[in-house]
């Protein structure tokens, strides 16, 4: 089964271009999903066998034992993954991202991406700059003179029913959550924050390329803006960082800087406990927490008979399009 839905998958990349810059990354993310799948069910399968006495129990096994007796992620997934609070939010992000890909092979490229779900997101902007030079050749752009640029739409995720206009491209982007500041909708621009509100939710955020070459694009960097970076995580360290989006205020972006902690935007958090104090925009905060009490991921906390009767390898074998 795994082979002949691989053997789809590599189809279906190959009538949408293989060599276009955004199916390369996406290849590269079917790629790592791919391993984790296979992993998640080995260690799945192996572990029934265990528990049964069919194979002896490894330490290996004994540890994603106790693990998920303990609803933690087994060191054997982690390595190979992702960062997670609980074994809930994991597996519900696995899902998750497993259903992004399949939209995108089997649907066609979405109308709007949660670069959480992403195991490159910079490879994501990347790809996305490479595909708008390519479309302005023509003008004489450079991928070393393209730098990346956003709007803050006022569009939630369930309002974006397109892709962007063709002639600006660029990507839409949905789940990032700003922390230590508020988000004025009707004027679209940084405000503070309400009383005993950690996070504000933003809206959809249009990001796409610019060159700086280029005179009609001079004006993009005009007007009152704070550069605001974003991060995978709530660890604020270089090797969580992605990019930075623009964000408009009234105030002078000192203002924001000089704040306890700079103003930053995060992604991927999964729990409210994870996040830090100070100012940063987080990417799907609360991902996954109302299923944690549902379906598998509840029946893992039950001890060892149930993890092998209810969360079997089945559950991973049914993600679909991978």
């Amino acid at each position: 089964m795994m082979a002949s839905v691989s053997v789809q998958v590599r189809a279906r990349l190959q009538r949408m271009g293989p060599f276009q810059p955004m199916n390369i990354f996406l290849r590269q993310e079917l790629d790592r999903m791919q391993r984790i799948i296979g992993r998640v069910r080995t260690t799945l399968t192996d572990l029934k066998l265990a528990i049964d006495g069919t194979i002896i129990m490894s330490e290996d096994l004994r540890d994603a034992l106790d693990n998920l007796y303990d609803a933690r992620i087994p060191k054997l997934w982690q390595k190979v993954s992702w960062e997670s609070a609980t074994l809930g939010f994991w597996f519900t992000e696995l899902l998750e991202r497993n259903q992004q890909f399949h939209t995108w092979i089997f649907e066609g490229r979405p109308n709007q991406f949660w670069m959480t779900g992403f195991f490159n997101p910079q490879g994501f902007l990347t790809a996305m700059r490479q595909e708008t030079t390519r479309m302005n050749v023509s003008k004489g752009w450079a991928l070393d003179s393209v730098v990346l640029y956003n709007d803050v739409t006022k569009m939630m995720k369930e309002d974006v029913t397109c892709s962007p206009p063709a002639d600006i491209g660029g990507v839409y982007v949905y789940g990032l959550f700003l922390d230590g500041a508020g988000w004025d909708k009707k004027n679209t621009k940084l405000m503070e924050s309400s009383p005993k509100v950690l996070f504000t939710l933003l809206p959809v955020v249009h990001v796409y390329a610019i060159s700086t070459t280029s005179p009609a694009d001079s004006k993009k960097q005009q007007g009152n803006l704070y550069s605001c970076p974003v991060y995978k995580k709530p660890r604020r360290t270089d090797l969580t960082f992605i990019f930075s989006l623009y964000l408009r205020t009234a105030q002078d972006a000192d203002h924001w800087t000089l704040r306890v902690q700079p103003r930053e935007i995060a992604l991927g958090s999964d729990s409210i406990d994870d996040v830090t104090s100070g100012a940063v925009v987080i990417d799907d905060v609360t991902s996954g927490a109302e299923d944690i009490t549902s379906g598998t991921m509840d029946d893992v906390t039950f001890g060892p008979e149930n993890v092998a009767s209810r969360f079997s390898p089945d559950d991973i074998t049914s993600c679909p399009g991978l």
